[in-house]
């Protein structure tokens, strides 16, 4: 029963991965229009920026949490 719930847990945090990245390139989409239309809202630039580099410190965790510590 533990397995089966472990396994379930590794599927969530895949999704969830799948899900960050998409969001992440988003962002990263929105912030090149935004510079690229105008000169851009510098607020709004750095606000994004500060948004896609928190999604990118959270895929990182679930990609280290995903990935087996390998002991060399």
């Amino acid at each position: 029963m533990k397995n089966s719930s472990q396994m379930n847990h590794k599927e969530v945090l895949r999704v969830t991965l799948e899900i960050k990245r998409h969001e992440h390139r988003d962002l990263d989409d929105a912030i090149h229009a935004l510079h690229e239309t105008t000169r851009g809202d510098v607020l709004t630039l750095q606000r994004l920026k500060r948004q896609k580099l928190a999604l990118k410190d959270q895929i990182a965790r679930i990609e280290d949490e995903l990935t087996p510590d390998i002991i060399a």
